[in-house]
C-alpha cells in the first residue's frame, strides 16, 4: 500500500498551491446513470416515458448525438471515464469480480459476502478525482464505484474522493434494497471505506415476496447523500461531484408511490418476470411500469440537483453533464424492445454495435454552453478527463501525469469554438466477454466478432445491417491497422484479434 499512498500524496501536495492562484474555476457535476439506452429520453425521441427535467436540461444546454460510452458494460466503461484511456489501453476492461471467492457473513438471517467489488484501477495511473484534487477541488462521489474491491488499493478513500456513499461493488448494486451500502466521509473522520448496515432492510429476507417489505431504498438514500453534499458547498472552494446513480439498471424494484402507480395505470396491459436468485434479481410484476418509473424517478433526481444549484446561487458557475454508462439491458425483466430504447440503433448492452455503446450525452452551463443546441461531434468517455482539465485551467495536462491518455478535450465545442475543436481520427473499443472489437473512423464502423471483421457505413446504414467489407478492402485494411496500433495485450481481458 505504500506505493499507492505515495502516488496520491504527490497529487495532494500540489493542490493547495494550485488553488491559491484564486482563479475563477467552474464547479463540475457529472451525472452518470446505468444502462440507459440512447432512445430512453424524451429529448432523444422517447414517447412513452416522461423525462421533463432532463429534457429541460437539454433545452438549456447542448445535446450530443454521436457520443459514446467507453465500453458496452459498466466497469470498463467507467474505467475509461476515470482514466482517460480507451479499453485497448486501460487496465480494467471487464467486470472481473472478487466477491465470488469471499467468505460469507450474516446480516440478520441474510447471508452476504465478506469482501465485495471488482478489479481495481491501475495504482500507477491517475484517475479523475485525483486530477480534480490536484487542482484544488473538493470531491464527492455518490452511487456505484466499480473501480476496486473493498480493501484494495483502489477504493474512493485512496483515489482522491473526499465524500463517498453508495455501492463499492456493482454486483451488490443489482439490489435496490440491499443489506448494506459503503461510505467514506473525510468530514466525518472516516479513515477508510466502511459498510453502513441498513438495519431496517435486514429484518426481511433478501429474496422472495417479503423482500419488498424492505423500506430503505438505495437509490433514494444515495441521492439524499448527494444533495446533502451539494447543499454543503458554499462556492468558496470549487467542487466536483460525480453522481453515478444505479437507475435504471438491475432489478425492477422501487417504492410503490405516485410515480410507479401512474405508469401502472398507463401500462395496464403489462408483463411479469419470474426472477433470478443467482443474479440477485427478484420476481416482479408490471415490468413496463417499473422500468418507466425508474427513469422518471432518475429524472426527478436531476431536477432536484438543478434546483439545488439555483437555490444556492451556484447555477451559473456549475457545468452539469448527463450520460449513461452503456446501452440498454434485458436483465431483471427489462423489455427494451417495448420502449424502442435503442433509438433505432442495433444491439444492446455487451455489444459493440451502436446500440451497446452510443449513449445520451447532455451538457448544461448557463451563459457558456449554447442553449438548445445539438452537436454531432464524435466523442467518447475517455475525452472527459482532458475536457475537465481544459475547463478548469489545468495547463499541465497531460504532461503532469504519467501513464498515457487517449482523449481529446471537447471544451472548444462546448464553448462555441467549433473551428478550434480537434477531432479524433478514430474511436476504439474492445470487450472480452462477447469477444468484440470496434473502430469508428468518420462514417465507417468496423466491428470484429471473434476475430471476424465486418464493415458498415453509418451514414447510410445506422442500424448496421449491411456488411460492405468486400466492397471496401482498403478501408478495412486501414481500420485493421488501428487495431494493431491501439490494442495492448491483457492477461485478464483477452480478445481475438483479426488477421492483419
Amino acid at each position: 500500500m505504500k506505493k499507492e499512498a505515495l502516488i496520491l500524496s504527490a497529487f495532494m501536495a500540489t493542490a493547495t498551491g494550485v488553488f491559491s492562484q484564486q482563479r475563477q474555476t467552474p464547479n463540475i457535476i457529472f451525472i452518470l446513470c446505468d444502462d440507459m439506452g440512447y432512445g430512453d429520453l424524451g429529448c432523444y425521441g422517447q414517447r412513452l416515458i416522461e423525462t421533463p427535467n432532463i429534457d429541460r436540461m437539454a433545452s438549456e444546454g447542448m445535446r450530443f448525438t454521436q457520443a459514446y460510452a467507453g465500453s458496452p458494460v459498466s466497469a470498463p466503461s467507467r474505467a475509461t471515464l476515470m482514466t482517460g484511456q480507451h479499453s485497448g489501453h486501460t487496465h480494467v476492461r471487464g467486470n472481473k469480480e472478487y466477491w465470488t471467492q469471499a467468505d460469507k457473513v450474516m446480516y440478520g438471517e441474510n447471508p452476504d459476502f465478506a469482501v465485495v467489488g471488482q478489479e481495481p484501477y491501475d495504482s500507477a495511473h491517475v484517475i479523475l478525482p485525483e486530477v480534480m484534487k490536484r487542482n484544488g477541488y473538493t470531491t464527492g462521489m455518490f452511487g456505484k464505484w466499480a473501480g476496486g474491491y473493498e480493501g484494495s488499493w483502489s477504493t474512493p478513500d485512496k483515489r482522491g474522493v473526499d465524500e463517498y456513499y453508495g455501492y463499492i461493488c456493482q454486483f451488490q448494486a443489482h439490489l435496490y434494497y440491499p443489506n448494506f451500502l459503503n461510505r467514506y466521509s473525510r468530514s466525518k473522520g472516516d479513515k477508510e471505506v466502511r459498510r453502513v448496515v441498513l438495519e431496517e432492510n435486514i429484518k426481511y429476507p433478501m429474496y422472495g415476496d417479503d423482500y419488498f417489505k424492505r423500506p430503505q431504498y438505495s437509490a433514494d438514500l444515495i441521492h439524499q447523500e448527494a444533495l446533502k453534499w451539494l447543499d454543503a458547498q458554499t462556492g468558496e472552494q470549487p467542487f466536483c461531484g460525480i453522481f453515478t446513480y444505479t437507475l435504471p439498471h438491475a432489478e425492477l424494484a422501487q417504492p410503490n408511490d405516485s410515480i410507479l402507480n401512474g405508469y401502472k395505470k398507463r401500462f395496464f396491459e403489462d408483463k411479469t418476470w419470474g426472477g433470478s436468485e443467482g443474479s440477485r434479481y427478484n420476481p416482479v410484476t408490471h415490468t413496463h411500469a417499473q422500468f418507466a418509473a425508474m427513469i422518471t424517478r432518475l429524472d426527478a433526481y436531476v431536477g432536484e440537483i438543478l434546483d439545488k444549484l439555483k437555490e444556492k446561487g451556484l447555477d451559473e458557475n456549475t457545468i452539469v453533464f448527463f450520460s449513461s454508462d452503456n446501452g440498454p439491458h434485458e436483465e431483471g425483466g427489462a423489455d427494451p424492445a417495448f420502449f424502442g430504447r435503442d433509438g433505432k440503433l442495433r444491439g444492446l448492452k455487451r455489444q459493440c454495435t451502436e446500440g451497446g455503446i452510443r449513449v445520451p450525452f447532455i451538457v448544461r452551463w448557463p451563459g457558456h454552453v449554447k442553449r438548445g443546441s445539438t452537436n454531432d461531434l464524435q466523442l467518447a468517455f475517455y475525452d472527459v478527463m482532458p475536457t475537465f482539465c481544459e475547463l478548469i485551467g489545468d495547463e499541465g495536462f497531460p504532461a503532469a501525469y504519467k501513464g498515457g491518455f487517449d482523449g481529446i478535450s471537447f471544451a472548444p465545442t462546448l464553448l462555441g469554438n467549433d473551428d478550434k475543436q480537434k477531432k479524433h481520427e478514430y474511436l476504439y473499443w474492445e470487450f472480452h466477454e462477447t469477444d468484440q472489437i470496434a473502430v469508428r473512423m468518420g462514417d465507417w464502423k468496423l466491428l470484429v466478432k471473434k476475430g471476424t471483421p465486418s464493415l458498415y457505413n453509418l451514414k447510410e446504414d445506422i442500424h448496421e445491417d449491411h456488411d460492405v467489407a468486400a466492397q471496401h478492402p482498403s478501408v478495412v485494411r486501414r481500420m485493421l491497422q488501428v487495431i494493431r496500433t491501439e490494442h495492448r495485450p491483457s492477461e485478464l481481458f483477452k480478445v481475438t484479434l483479426p488477421a492483419f
